[in-house]
């Protein structure tokens, strides 16, 4: 059901549409809610009937399922809303927001979890054990095992936030059921009535872990994390397809949510290239990047010089010194300046974040190494990080 439905929003819209989003969001949604409610039925029957705190909060859990899933299709429709003159980037981070409110559902259900579990060991109370309860537990494992396949189907087509957080939340139910059978099974045949507080506590440990994670997923796009390499791979091999392109560097993504992002790079050409023809270039890269892409891209042109051989060579020396000293350091934006008495030589250099030294350390073992080569030459560096 899940892949059909896909193939058909896609079919229909388009790979990427924000349209096939918000209907996959809304999907996931509906069929949520309509599962979630019967679920908080059944067992909110069993809890009332076995005296199982665990289950009790099992259907309470439910019925909060229902309303995050209620925030998913929410977060579709508002996330798909088109760009304004408040909003000229769209409202796509709603996706996000809305993701993050289905964390705290997850936070809620393993603290109300905990707190009733704590309690229940404090105060133990007996469980009565039932063939039909425990069917009906193991059939409402079922059903949330298939929600989690299903959103994680839905995940994979779209990468929507959302489908993972619902995902993780379903797992989380199974976890807890789970629990809840052996709690039911351990106190019914022993009489350790505390045994059902006592995996509680442990099941809402492991639900708050799981919340923990999911909040930082959801996080990282919002502060504005780096682009993924396959990303950042396939803007620079596009760009770089064109023989009049012989570099590429501070490339940076801003990402406003799912459909909407956008780039800027640096473009080396030649510098005795027409400029006309250089410009009629990056526009066509900036057009092929957004079709195939969905990305708008603004591309600055940087003219270096190709085909000066003493430029050349001194450009040669300085990657020599620079991968001696760290490979992991790059340069661009590499410069030449001749003078009587020395020779300037200005370039940027891109250190990872990770680097254990200061800036002024790093420029003075690269000076004293072009000093070791020739003493009239001076660097005149610029040092900076990467954005991908």
């Amino acid at each position: 059901m899940t892949r059909k439905k896909i193939e058909q929003l896609i079919s229909k819209n388009g790979w990427d549409n924000i349209k096939a989003r918000e209907e996959l969001g809304i999907t996931s949604g509906i069929v949520g809610i309509i599962c979630n409610m019967i679920l908080c039925i059944f067992k909110f029957f069993v809890g009332s009937v076995t005296n199982s705190v665990s289950i009790t909060a099992d259907a309470v859990n439910n019925l909060s399922d229902a309303g995050s899933n209620i925030v998913t299709i929410a977060g579709a429709k508002l996330s798909a809303k088109p760009v304004d003159k408040e909003h000229p980037f769209g409202h796509g981070r709603i996706e996000y927001i809305s993701a993050l409110i289905v964390s705290f559902f997850i936070f809620l259900m393993g603290f109300e979890l905990g707190k009733s579990s704590v309690e229940k060991i404090i105060h133990p109370e007996a469980v009565e054990f039932g063939i039909w309860n425990l069917i009906i537990l193991i059939a409402a494992i079922g059903v949330k095992l298939w929600m989690a396949y299903f959103n994680n189907n839905l995940y994979k087509a779209t990468g929507n936030i959302n489908m993972k957080a619902v995902k993780q939340d379903s797992l989380n139910d199974c976890l807890a059921t789970g629990a809840t059978i052996v709690a039911l099974v351990i106190s019914s045949f022993t009489k350790f009535n505390r045994a059902d507080g006592i995996i509680g506590l442990v099941v809402a440990i492991l639900i708050l872990l799981a919340g923990i994670n999911i909040i930082k997923d959801i996080i990282g796009p919002l502060l504005g994390q780096a682009p993924s390499e396959e990303l950042v791979n396939n803007i620079e091999s596009i760009m770089l397809s064109d023989e009049h392109i012989v570099g590429v560097h501070d490339l940076i993504v801003h990402d406003y949510g799912p459909g909407r992002i956008i780039a800027s790079a640096h473009a080396e050409v030649p510098a005795d290239s027409d400029i006309v023809i250089i410009h009629d270039i990056i526009d066509n890269i900036e057009k092929e990047i957004s079709e195939r892409l969905k990305i708008v891209i603004c591309i600055h042109m940087d003219p270096v010089e190709i085909n000066n051989e003493k430029v050349n060579n001194y450009k040669e020396l300085t990657n020599k010194i620079i991968t001696e000293y760290n490979p992991d350091y790059k340069f661009h934006d590499f410069r030449l300046v001749d003078g009587q008495t020395h020779t300037n030589l200005i370039f940027d250099l891109v250190v990872p974040f990770s680097k254990t030294v200061t800036n002024d350390k790093i420029l003075n073992d690269i000076r004293d190494k072009f000093k070791e080569e020739d003493s009239s030459i001076n660097i005149v560096v610029t040092v900076e990080h990467s954005y991908v």
